[in-house]
């Protein structure tokens, strides 16, 4: 259990860094050429892999790689839904929850097995 808190907690923080890198730059970099902008996101996500990478390879001990993947979108998900009202001020959507509650069924098919202990 240690080993998927490690990932949870490495792969959550990954996607702060990564959401900052695919989404700030439309608030903070508008104004500025696409390539200003890729360039601070390059030296973002930077930090997002130093972060994912040892995630995906300590989980991978655990989990297998559909179950990393999942897991991954619903982390993205949880980050995200803050980010874009909090940061970007975008209004709060019911789609949110329609897609929240799609990606925990995911979560729920890709682990049934070790949830069920079948």
């Amino acid at each position: 259990m240690r080993t998927i808190l490690t990932t949870v907690f490495l792969l959550a923080c990954s996607n702060v860094f990564m959401t900052f890198a695919w989404y700030a730059h439309l608030k903070n970099l508008s104004h500025r050429p696409w390539y200003v902008a890729a360039l601070a996101s390059w030296g973002i996500a930077l930090f997002e892999y130093l972060l994912q990478v040892p995630a995906n390879r300590i989980g991978h001990q655990v989990l297998n790689v559909g179950q990393l993947k999942i897991l991954q979108e619903a982390i993205t998900l949880v980050v995200f839904v803050p980010f874009s009202i909090l940061f970007l001020r975008e209004p709060i959507r019911s789609d949110y929850v329609w897609a929240g509650l799609c990606i925990l069924g995911a979560v729920f098919f890709i682990f049934r097995a070790r949830l069920t202990g079948g």
